[in-house]
Formats: structure tokens, C-alpha cells, sequence
């Protein structure tokens, strides 16, 4: 899948992003203050799962988007491998 399509980050992927980040700074700021540790790994969690559903949302719209294209040009996408690309993604990024 890398470098095989032109896949386009939408704003909903950026604002994920974005929320993201007002989180982590919640958390900067958290610890700053030296907040209970619990309270701390829920954000921390929270974070980390909205960061692994983005991945999973960016790594479908590129696997999308490589079938898409490959049909586009009248090809027969090889779509088991499109999808273990994927799934190789996914479990990289954990």
C-alpha cells in the first residue's frame, strides 16, 4: 500500500488528530499539577485508543483507495495482498 496510492488525509482524520493533542496537553498539564496517577492513565488511555482507531481509519481509506485505483486503470486488484499489507500495518502499530 505504501506509495501505491494517493490517498487524501480528510479533515475528519485531522481533527482526530487535533483532539488528540488538546488530551495530551489535559495530560502535561495533569501531571504538572501531580493529579492521582489513576486519572492520568485513564487520559493516557483514552489517547491511545483514539490514535489506534485514526490508524485504523487511515489504513482502511488506503486500502480503499489502492483497490479503487487499481480498478480505475482497468486492473484486477490483487486484494489479498492489499489486505495483508494492511493487516501488517495494523499489527506494526501496536
Amino acid at each position: 500500500m505504501a506509495g501505491r496510492s494517493e490517498v487524501s488525509y480528510d479533515s475528519k482524520m485531522k481533527n482526530r488528530l487535533k483532539r488528540a493533542e488538546g488530551q495530551i496537553r489535559g495530560i502535561l498539564r495533569m501531571m504538572e499539577e501531580e493529579q492521582d496517577c489513576r486519572d492520568v492513565v485513564t487520559q493516557l488511555s483514552a489517547v491511545r485508543t483514539s490514535i489506534d482507531r485514526t490508524i485504523g481509519l487511515v489504513v482502511a481509506e488506503n486500502l480503499a483507495a489502492c483497490i479503487e485505483k487499481e480498478r480505475a486503470i482497468g486492473g484486477e486488484p490483487d486484494t489479498e495482498s492489499y489486505v495483508q499489507e494492511a493487516i501488517d500495518l495494523l499489527v506494526k502499530s501496536r
